[in-house]
């Protein structure tokens, strides 16, 4: 099964099924198996390259949908 990758509306990126996150050297972060990964969109998260809800006190917008 591939991973899902899902835009939440003014929010993360939402990674399900177990998908890995690297660095730019290829060591991987730790996760928690099984438990969707949320990815700051916004740039403004404390935690990069995870979501921490900064962009919420940021009032970061983006709506996207697929054509």
């Amino acid at each position: 099964m591939s991973s899902k990758i899902t835009v939440l509306n003014h929010g993360p990126l939402q990674v399900e099924a177990g998908a890995q996150v690297c660095d730019a050297a290829g060591k991987i972060f730790t996760s928690t198996e099984g438990k969707p990964i949320f990815l700051c969109r916004c740039g403004q998260s404390a935690n990069k390259p995870f979501c921490d809800g900064a962009h919420r006190k940021a009032e970061f917008k983006s709506e996207v949908a697929a054509s």
